[in-house]
């Protein structure tokens, strides 16, 4: 808890027609710093505190969590618990956005618990809550006494018409082909997250420094907020590995260190730098001294590895499994590996390798999701899974970590841009990825598998789409690139880039970087680089699987869409939902009907495995939507015969064919013709009424018959002649 209160003071900045409004010394007056964020009337409040000793760790002990109450938006939850409790899907990823950028920026030795906390306190459901989360808790942080060295803000770009949008509203997000939220401070770019509709990587370095002219002016004005109203940081000693071990280490351990880092195999390498680690805490830890605790003896083995591994990399060209920079693993791709499934996948890439599993169905499969702006269901999503054995260790199996839903959602966005419109496709499809073994952006894998099990599910695909993970070494102003990073590539480097697109052009983006250094020149050879990197991996895939399959699987099942006028829904579902429970009872077909898809038509959809009972239910649904016009011909069935013609019903309406409009010849006693209950007539509509009645006619579809002659008329014929 802080020992002073913050000051009051409120502020307010315009940036691209936005106004921003800042306050702090307000509320929550004890945390080491607390903020509320507006814009319009959307309002984030965020907190930063830290405990008061640090803590026997070797990593930074931040906490982040993000909360949406639905009472900002004057709503409740719609389950049967009312509370906030387990954090929905939207605000673990947006914790995660927050989390990203702030974390390089605690100084290295800092290992006080921390907690970041935002909450949406007030939402006007035009200026969306996520990036005001990253503004607060950056903001929070630098006006706290908590040692966090500069400003960190982020902003969302959306494109509309081809022109760049700062934060761009929920209905202008609707209309952009680029959602990219972006963070970081007056001199560098920290996070990336951004999905667009086909962007070329020119367009998407032009869309990151345009959101960056915006983050330089928000870290500006923070900057003065803190001379305002900021507390004066705390002095505190980095828990770091002394100058005497960290020589010792390297005198001991470098040799050993660089033979190790040389071996290709992960696991043989984990094996041997394990085995340092053991060797180095038995000559050198010790219980009265804790400069040389096991602590700072792992830390300096850590430093030293990564300064070796750098080394290698920029002064040789060489990384630790013996690629160069641009080099790819081996990939290799089995289609169709599992037997029963819609359409699957094995993707193996060096020692990274997901089982993707493609699987189709109706709108009952649909994920539904309530968030602060909408409710709704998604009829395509991707479910990641990462088990402890893929990293060949012992570890918890439940729930999905925040990683996990985090890498899903990014694969799943990638693939997004590329799934067919249910107009063309009416099938929600559901995506797993299985991750059996992990060495390095297991995402990007789930990305190209999960492509390929759509492809052999035959979903018709716009285009195939890979995806590549890229790293950086950086030192002053030498650098690498590398395309295809290990994880230990991703954890001792100073980048981790993933993109996916297709040839041309590039679908998703995440960038996390670990320090303020990159450029927009290193930037745009990353991205460079990565195309070269995504078309080879797209040709590997493409040479197994050219295209998407012609037919669906036999175990897939069959769905047939039809649209009907959104007046029409009532009469298919029913009075209390009777009707379509019925054609689903007396067909055997599932109904579903969506009216979200557009205002000016609803699309049943008709599923099942067997093709009749489809047929049957379409008919059925025809009958009660379709209108009767007229001049049509139908076919209808007789429902009632009467003195005075038959009532003929067609579309589930009935029309009265008279007496009189039955034949050509004059008919006496219709209940001696051959005019039958349940007999199928063809007649057409000669009238309807005001009232909506209908009149009809069978013999005005009849052949005219010559009426015979009789013999008296002849011979008057005759002798006129």
């Amino acid at each position: 808890m802080s020992e002073n209160f913050t000051p009051k003071a409120k502020t307010k900045i315009e940036i691209a027609n936005r106004t921003f409004e800042f306050e702090t010394g307000k509320v929550a007056r004890q945390a080491n710093g607390a903020v509320t964020v507006q814009c319009g009337e959307t309002l984030v409040f965020s907190s930063a505190c830290m405990s008061s000793a640090p803590m026997d760790v070797d990593f930074l002990p931040l906490r982040v969590d993000y909360q949406e109450k639905f009472s900002s938006a004057g709503k409740t939850l719609g389950g049967f618990l009312k509370r906030e409790g387990r954090p929905t899907e939207q605000n673990i990823l947006t914790s995660r956005l927050i989390d990203r950028p702030m974390r390089p920026m605690f100084p290295e030795g800092f290992f006080y618990d921390t907690q970041l906390l935002a909450y949406v306190w007030s939402y006007d459901g035009h200026n969306s809550p996520d990036v005001l989360g990253i503004c607060a808790a950056g903001l929070a942080l630098h006006l706290s006494d908590i040692p966090f060295p500069k400003a960190v803000a982020g902003v969302r770009v959306g494109r509309v018409g081809g022109n760049y949008i700062i934060n761009p509203t929920t209905e202008e997000q609707k209309l952009s082909d680029l959602d990219l939220i972006l963070a970081g401070t007056e001199d560098g770019i920290l996070m990336i997250e951004g999905f667009c509709d086909y962007l070329t990587e020119d367009e998407v370095l032009e869309s990151v420094l345009f959101g960056h002219s915006a983050i330089k002016k928000l870290c500006a004005h923070f900057d003065e907020l803190r001379e305002l109203a900021g507390k004066p940081k705390i002095e505190f000693t980095p828990q770091l590995p002394s100058s005497e071990l960290n020589a010792k280490i390297e005198e001991l351990f470098k040799a050993p260190l660089q033979t190790a880092l040389k071996i290709a195999k992960k696991g043989e390498r984990e094996e041997a730098q394990s085995a340092i680690s053991k060797e180095a805490l038995e000559k050198l830890e010790s219980a009265e001294d804790d400069a040389y605790s096991a602590r700072y003896i792992n830390l300096a083995i850590k430093k030293l590895s990564s300064k070796l591994m750098r080394e290698n990399v920029l002064k040789e060209g060489v990384r630790i499994d013996g690629r160069g920079p641009k080099d790819i693993r081996p990939i290799t791709i089995e289609q169709s590996f599992l037997p029963r499934t819609h359409g699957s996948s094995l993707f193996t890439r060096g020692e990274t390798q997901a089982v993707a599993v493609c699987t189709l169905g109706n709108q009952t499969m649909a994920q539904r999701y309530e968030t602060l702006h909408e409710e709704g269901a998604r009829s395509f999503y991707l479910q990641y899974s990462f088990p402890p054995f893929s990293v060949g260790e012992v570890g918890r199996v439940g729930p999905p970590s925040r990683r996990e839903i985090g890498h899903g959602m990014l694969a799943e966005r990638a693939l997004a841009a590329s799934i067919p419109h249910q107009d063309e496709f009416p099938y929600v499809i559901r995506l797993e990825s299985n991750i059996t073994e992990s060495n390095g952006s297991s995402s990007m894998a789930s990305v190209c598998g999960g492509c390929l099990s759509l492809m052999d599910a035959g979903v018709p695909v716009k285009t195939p789409i890979s995806g590549i993970a890229m790293g950086l070494i950086l030192e002053g102003s030498n650098y690498m690139v590398l395309s295809d990073i290990l994880g230990a590539e991703d954890a001792l480097g100073d980048m981790d880039l993933k993109i996916a697109g297709d040839d041309k052009a590039i679908t998703a983006f995440q960038m996390d970087i670990k320090i303020e250094g990159i450029t927009a020149e290193i930037l745009s050879a990353a991205l460079k680089q990565a195309k070269e990197g995504r078309v080879h991996i797209l040709g590997k895939m493409l040479e197994v699987c050219p295209e998407s399959r012609n037919e669906l699987s036999v175990y897939a099942p069959k769905i047939r869409t039809l649209k009907i006028h959104p007046s029409k829904i009532g009469i298919v579902i029913g009075p209390g939902g009777k009707q379509i429970r019925e054609i689903t009872d007396s067909t055997g077909a599932e109904v579903n009907i969506d009216d979200t898809v557009s205002e000016e038509y609803a699309i049943v959809s008709l599923s099942s495995t067997d093709a009749e009972a489809i047929n049957k239910a379409e008919k059925w649904v025809i009958n009660l939507t379709s209108d009767v016009e007229i001049g049509k011909v139908y076919e209808g069935k007789i429902v009632s015969v009467v003195a005075f013609g038959v009532f003929v019903e067609i579309f589930s309406k009935q029309g009265l064919c008279h007496i009189s409009e039955l034949e050509h010849s004059r008919i006496d006693d219709i209940f001696k013709s051959d005019y039958k209950e349940g007999q199928t007539i063809e007649v057409k509509v000669l009238d309807i009424n005001d009232r909506g009645q209908i009149r009809l006619s069978r013999k005005v579809l009849l052949p005219k018959k010559e009426r015979p002659v009789k013999s008296d008329e002849k011979k008057e014929a005759e002798a006129s002649s």
